[in-house]
């Protein structure tokens, strides 16, 4: 059987490889734990620094319980290539008012669907990355992207 055989990696743009990825990809994957059993679904994140990511969420939703009980999750991004991030992280509830609002203001569907940042049942996690792992297609074989 035939295998791709991926392009060297030089692990001088594994930074800047990383980024490209993560900013290609709206809709990451957001990976929890509920008790003993992993669940994924799609997220939208609303803000995004480095590799420091930031989501918003209704405190209805089931994740808010999951993360509560375990804030240990990880977002995987995918690109048009198939060249994957995987960041590794700890989420935090996002308290500093000035970044709530600025986040609001640049997020027109969080005002169309919750009418201010004060809603009750508004809350925006901050992935703070512990790990962050880059793979080109097909590698099989990840690069830690320094923090």
């Amino acid at each position: 059987m035939n295998h791709p055989i991926p392009e060297p990696v030089d692990p001088s743009n594994v930074t800047r490889l990383a980024t490209d990825v993560v900013a290609s990809d709206r809709f990451p994957v957001l990976a929890s734990i509920d008790k003993q059993t992993p669940r994924v679904r799609p997220v939208s994140p609303v803000k995004t620094e480095g590799f420091t990511v930031w989501v918003a969420n209704l405190k209805s939703y089931h994740k808010t319980q999951e993360i509560a009980a375990n804030p240990n999750v990880e977002l995987c991004y995918i690109n048009q290539n198939h060249d994957q991030v995987r960041i590794t992280g700890i989420a935090h509830i996002e308290s500093h008012e000035e970044t709530i609002e600025a986040i609001w203001n640049s997020n027109p569907l969080l005002k169309h669907y919750l009418g201010s940042p004060d809603n009750p049942l508004l809350i925006i996690y901050r992935i703070e990355p512990t790990q962050v792992r880059y793979m080109k297609e097909w590698a099989l074989e990840y690069h830690n992207v320094p923090l």
